[in-house]
């Protein structure tokens, strides 16, 4: 089943409020914060540690054993990070990986009397929905949150966060480490000189993304070039497009974060009216994505970033 469409709003606002910051997508270190530890790296040593979340400063005495997450983002962090036995809640869009103890809680509008019914010692969130973060301090609970990243380093440095809350600093900064790597090796393959245009699809009303944006970044990286940047000021980095001029301009490669929601594929594109002779419909240029990893910056947006990587190797080989 998708998404309902006032998720996928949220989702995208979510990431406008973090769009706001004009740091490089990969440049320098972590823009986000800092973590410090008394002793060692890991587990007991490493405690009390004080991070840093997008809601201040909070000093963690203990590793927490029992951690409720309301975001799917730091669902797939700490799961990555091998902080997953320690979780022991998570909230109903956490569908990766398989084994998150996914319930109906949620982190777009949380109950905090179904949260504390879980006893936390730490809850992660994403969205500051009302007085959250200070309903669960007031009950003694410690509450991280961590907003929309709005670039790479942002999404490092809250995996090094976690890394450092939960006891698994080492494991936290070799997981960053991969995706540096993994993520530079893509760029560096990369022709940024082929001029590749893109269109972004959210959902089937023609909303789109920006290169202000977290995901309109990635493209960036590679070099593409995007068709809402020429109209998308003053969204937000999230513009509504219309059919026309989606026609008019004629993107080489059309990128789908609908098929789940929407239930969008290149089928139902290429049977749009006026949308059969676009070059990426013709030249076999539409890109389902899977909508889940399209909404997050945790570890799988390298397997997004390798997925558009492809898809532009692919439209530069056939030119």
């Amino acid at each position: 089943m998708g998404k309902p469409l006032g998720i996928i709003v949220a989702v995208a606002l979510a990431f406008a409020l973090a769009a706001c910051s004009d740091d490089p997508a990969v440049t320098g270190g972590p823009t986000g914060g800092s973590a410090t530890a008394s002793t060692g790296s890991t587990h007991e040593a490493a405690f009390p540690v004080t991070v840093e979340g997008t809601n201040g400063d909070l000093t963690i005495d203990a590793r927490p054993e029992r951690i409720v997450s309301l975001s799917p983002t730091a669902t797939e962090d700490l799961f990555a990070i091998g902080a997953g036995a320690q979780v022991i809640a998570v909230d109903d869009q956490s569908n990766y990986p398989a084994d998150a103890p996914t319930t109906d809680l949620s982190g777009f509008e949380p109950n905090v009397e179904a949260i504390v019914g879980y006893r936390p010692d730490l809850v992660v969130y994403a969205t500051e929905p009302g007085d959250l973060g200070s309903s669960l301090e007031g009950l003694g609970i410690t509450a991280l949150q961590l907003n929309a990243a709005p670039d790479l380093d942002t999404a490092y440095d809250q995996i090094d966060q976690l890394g450092a809350a939960t006891g698994h600093r080492d494991e936290a900064a070799a997981l960053v480490e991969r995706m540096r790597s993994d993520i530079q090796g893509l760029v560096d393959a990369s022709d940024p000189a082929t001029g590749t245009t893109f269109y972004y699809e959210l959902d089937d009303t023609f909303y789109s993304v920006t290169s202000k944006t977290f995901i309109g970044k990635l493209f960036g990286l590679l070099g593409l070039r995007n068709i809402a940047d020429a109209v998308g000021r003053g969204s937000g980095g999230y513009p509504q497009l219309s059919a026309e001029y989606i026609i008019e301009s004629n993107p080489d490669l059309i990128f789908l974060a609908d098929t789940k929601c929407c239930g969008q594929s290149a089928q139902t594109v290429a049977e749009r009216p006026g949308w059969a002779a676009l070059a990426a419909v013709s030249g076999g240029g539409v890109v389902p994505l899977d909508d889940d990893v399209a909404q997050r910056w945790g570890p799988r947006v390298v397997d997004l970033l390798r997925q558009i990587s492809a898809a532009a190797a692919k439209m530069e080989n056939a030119a």
